[in-house]
């Protein structure tokens, strides 16, 4: 699939919360897992591992009852969560644009045999399977997220940041600044009286927001493929970055 049909999915594409639970046929599930082969990662030097599994390979909290899912593991180094999330929003896209559906879930957990199997961290699970409900939006104004102005404070990049602006997200924690050829994108912190209060919630929801931020990385990188820019993800020195008060520097995105 060209990264292109990609970019033109996400201005339709919803999360799936109602499921068919017919059988998808061998060969859709064969292309499935020759994509996942495929998916392009913010740093090349992470070891990842991607699998489809059952429904009978997920425990735990299910908020989303599917057929399928797919199982996020990785190797635990600097900007893996991010990775991981620019990495699976690509198959999440992919599934939208051939007709099946999909859900971030960030409760749900693979099975001990199947978190025993590998030597990385598991990371997410995506649920996935034929729609029982519309695939698509019937348009942009669908969407339930914040306005640009809330979410940046750039004016050159309008194009770039509003396929970021729709990317999965319940708390949409992401901020992005720079300058002329530069984006930095940052994410707000938690509410320090909620990490007193509760610090193993605050520790899943800091993971959760950086694998946000890697989705709405992905949709920046897929809407700079689409107008032609070119796009470097970087590490800056964050010393030298004007960062929002309460906000926690991630990556920055050099476009040319």
């Amino acid at each position: 699939m060209e990264h292109i049909d990609l970019y033109n999915t996400i201005f339709k594409r919803k999360s799936i919360r109602k499921y068919d639970f017919s059988v998808i046929d061998e060969n859709t599930l064969s292309e499935i897992s020759d994509q996942i082969g495929k998916l392009e990662p913010l740093y090349p030097e992470i070891k990842t591992e991607i699998k489809i599994v059952s429904k009978q390979d997920v425990k735990g909290i299910i908020q989303v009852d599917a057929p399928y899912y797919i199982a996020a593991f990785s190797e635990v180094k600097e900007g893996y969560l991010t990775n991981m999330g620019f990495m699976l929003q690509q198959i999440d896209l992919y599934f939208s644009a051939n007709g099946i559906g999909s859900c971030w879930q960030g409760w749900p957990k693979p099975t001990k045999e199947l978190r025993t199997d590998t030597s990385l961290e598991f990371i997410i699970v995506q649920a996935f399977g034929l729609p029982k409900e519309d695939l698509y939006r019937e348009s942009i104004n669908k969407f339930k997220r914040k306005a640009l102005n809330q979410i940046t404070d750039l004016e050159s990049f309008d194009e770039l940041i509003e396929p970021a602006r729709l990317a999965p997200s319940p708390s949409q924690p992401w901020y992005f600044t720079g300058d002329t050829n530069i984006i930095h994108i940052c994410y707000k912190n938690t509410n320090s009286l909620l990490s007193i209060m509760a610090q193993g919630l605050n520790k899943i929801e800091e993971r959760l927001k950086k694998i946000e931020i890697g989705i709405a990385a992905c949709h920046l990188w897929l809407g700079a493929l689409h107008f032609d820019r070119k796009i470097e993800f970087i590490q800056k020195n964050n010393e030298n970055i004007k960062i929002p008060l309460n906000f926690s520097y991630v990556i920055s995105a050099k476009i040319q």
